[in-house]
């Protein structure tokens, strides 16, 4: 883990549940929730002041749903990685929410120490999935009305580089390190490849490529 702190905002209207994740996450240093709230509507006024750089997010709650508040974040330009942490293990969800911008799914039902891991390899800049789900992802993003090799066409040869160090997991800062390019620079790159392959997620992407180069 790096030596920096990683904020953290949670969001889910089950108290109990917030309480044991808080505790969960207390045990790490390089962990800090800086806010918790019970509705989405909560959260979006909560990122316009103080932006955390992980926000964990549940998508079944009364009101404003994750998913929608997703999307609203989204929109207004919140850069934070988000997480799914839910009940839900439907097919579609888990679609819906990475095509929305997710940076990863997470299940409830995991082992408490397996979530742990996973929240930290996100704030390492990894793409987080429950394992069972991985393969419904994957099997959701083939597009076989696409022409592989003409999207590909379309990227220049640092937007490839950029893609294939995202299908790795690596996060814009180590790409920019590795690129010995600025962080700002990735993050145009990342844009630019995502609008010419159409798609709303760097998960996305990455789960794309990675099926693709298995193909």
């Amino acid at each position: 883990m790096s030596s920096e702190v990683a904020t953290i905002l949670m969001v889910d209207d089950h108290p109990l549940f917030r309480k044991g994740l808080k505790q969960l996450l207390e045990l790490e240093d390089s962990l800090k929730i800086i806010a918790e709230c019970s509705r989405g509507q909560d959260a979006l006024e909560i990122v316009k002041n103080n932006e955390p750089d992980l926000i964990l997010l549940d998508l079944n709650m009364q009101g404003l749903d994750g998913l929608e508040t997703l999307r609203m974040m989204r929109a207004q330009g919140v850069t934070a990685r988000i997480i799914m942490l839910t009940v839900s293990d439907n097919d579609a969800d888990v679609i819906h929410c990475i095509r929305a911008g997710a940076d990863g799914y997470l299940l409830k039902d995991m082992e408490p120490e397996d979530i742990l891991d996973k929240i930290k390899q996100v704030v390492l800049g990894r793409m987080v999935i429950s394992e069972r789900l991985a393969e419904v992802l994957a099997t959701a993003l083939r597009k076989p009305d696409r022409s592989d090799d003409n999207l590909l066409a379309t990227l220049t040869s640092r937007e490839y580089e950029i893609l294939m160090r995202i299908a790795q997991g690596y996060s814009n800062k180590i790409i920019a390190r590795e690129l010995g390019i600025s962080d700002g620079t990735v993050k145009v790159h990342v844009k630019h490849l995502l609008k010419k392959l159409n798609m709303r997620s760097r998960v996305e992407a990455a789960v794309w490529m990675v099926n693709k180069q298995k193909n």
